[in-house]
């Protein structure tokens, strides 16, 4: 019998041209054979300590190259992280119906109970152990695989902090169940789910009477969306539902676009520096990773700085970028500019100097530099030209006429 390191093989002949083998492990709890999917990020050769989020999808033997293909558009586009995908195939006759077997109270019972163990005690802690996973874990599933997930939330500390439900088919007494779940959870948690108006009648009447209990729940950790889609089959939903879930559950990753610029960052009175900080110490604690500031990130609350004029926060942004690139000349540059726009070109001279012998970032380069440089050379010859000239004396408007003397009035004869 094959043990779970055979968990191993699922992924080591992974290379940079994306290919996705198969491989199948041994389960104790389901005492059977599963097949799996599995891809890595390219980047995951070339990092040592990077952790990447997990997406673990039930029926995937066909949600797989949906996702796995969206994740790649949307992270060459950097809106979305590297993650780490496994399919589960459920494609043998009966298979899906035996994996999600529930009672009438929806709960798991029988070969559902062992497919349920099998993911949280044999499937999780092998990956766990074998991967560099990030704790932000996603799990998503389509008809009765969708309405089977749900049950990872009623554990006291859910494993998953991603669900996608896509045309669920629910339990009994789970449109009920799931919303308490979620109104007590104490951890971040993303909850995506959709229908379409040519979903399966039995299971549309289920999907809209738990997004309308959902919507009740008043919990600031909850991220919730419902989408209905029109002129969509049970079937096509699918490919409507991949893109708007994985952006959603995402959107605080991604990078200042130029809507979050116009209508949050650039209307702020003050606090820009402050607000790029606090983005990223939101997206390290939701999707539990160590993420560099963006150099566009950059780019946008320096240029949020110099539209409102606050350029002592031109300082406090030096010490972030020094902190977040030491090596590179982003901080002298952000020092120059606090120096050059208060109008210390003596001291903006020697900021921009000092990103000589440091590395180019970004459009940042040192060519770039060299003209900032001479810019400070002429602005501070200018303003000591004009600090050494005299004042001119005053020039007279009108021509004065030199005082008559005073004769002594005399008295008339």
């Amino acid at each position: 019998m094959r043990s779970l390191v055979f968990l191993i093989a699922l992924f080591c002949c992974l290379s940079a041209t994306a290919q996705r083998p198969r491989d199948t492990i041994f389960s104790a709890k389901l005492n059977a054979d599963r097949t799996f999917t599995g891809s890595l990020p390219l980047s995951y050769g070339q990092t040592k300590d990077k952790k990447y989020p997990l997406l673990l999808l039930l029926d995937g033997e066909y949600l797989f190259d949906v996702f796995d293909g969206n994740f790649a558009f949307g992270n060459y586009w950097d809106d979305l992280p590297e993650v780490i995908i496994v399919g589960i195939d459920q494609n043998k006759e009966n298979q899906r119906e035996a994996d999600c077997m529930m009672n009438q109270e929806g709960l798991p019972e029988e070969t559902g109970a062992a497919f349920f163990e099998f993911i949280g005690a044999e499937l999780l802690p092998a990956l766990e152990k074998q991967y560099r996973l990030s704790p932000f874990k996603i799990i998503a599933g389509h008809n009765i695989t969708a309405g089977f997930m749900n049950l990872f939330l009623y554990k006291e500390d859910p494993l998953f902090s991603g669900y996608i439900s896509m045309g669920a088919e629910f339990g009994e007494q789970m449109m009920e169940r799931i919303p308490v779940m979620l109104k007590t959870a104490k951890k971040p948690i993303f909850y995506y789910h959709s229908s379409a108006d040519g979903d399966l009648k039995h299971n549309l009447k289920g999907i809209q009477t738990l997004d309308g209990n959902i919507k009740t729940i008043l919990n600031s950790n909850i991220n919730y969306r419902y989408d209905e889609f029109k002129g969509a089959s049970h079937y096509s939903l699918v490919a409507y539902s991949v893109p708007n879930a994985i952006y959603h559950i995402f959107s605080s990753y991604q990078p200042i676009s130029k809507t979050e610029f116009d209508e949050k960052l650039v209307k702020l009175e003050s606090g820009y520096v402050d607000y790029l900080v606090k983005k990223y110490e939101t997206i390290n604690k939701a999707y539990g990773a160590k993420m560099a500031i963006r150099i566009t990130d950059f780019k946008a609350v320096e240029a949020a700085i110099l539209k409102n004029k606050a350029y002592a926060e031109f300082e406090k942004l030096a010490a972030l970028s020094r902190k977040a690139y030491p090596k590179s000349m982003l901080s002298a540059y952000h020092m120059g500019m606090f120096y050059e726009k208060t109008g210390d070109f003596k001291k903006a001279l020697k900021a921009y100097q000092a990103g000589f012998s440091l590395d180019a970032i970004g459009d940042l380069t040192k060519d770039f530099i060299v003209e900032k440089v001479e810019e400070m050379k002429q602005g501070a010859s200018a303003k000591k030209a004009a600090a050494a000239e005299p004042e001119p004396e005053p020039t007279p408007t009108e021509t004065t006429e030199p005082a008559k003397e005073e004769q002594p009035a005399t008295e008339k004869p």
